[in-house]
């Protein structure tokens, strides 16, 4: 067993089945939580994915740009 490291709620896991990496939540409080190390047992909260707004953008931008090419070609 191990505890929570966000809300110090006991977690009930079979430490043998896990590896490191393995995600688990915390029923508790919900928290989205990473195995970092198996001996000795040590789980932190998941790093959240973080989606880079900017490439979005870009991609978004370069399609108004070949829009614009093409109306300026029927001009």
């Amino acid at each position: 067993m191990v505890n929570c490291p966000l809300c110090d709620a006991v977690i009930d896991v079979d430490e043998e089945e896990l590896d490191e990496g393995d995600p688990l939540i915390c029923e508790e409080c919900g928290a989205e939580l990473t195995v970092v190390s198996v001996d000795p047992l040590e789980i932190e909260p998941a790093e959240e994915e973080e989606e880079d707004e900017d490439d979005e953008d870009l991609d978004y931008d370069e399609d108004e740009e070949e829009e614009d090419d093409e109306d300026e070609d029927w001009k």
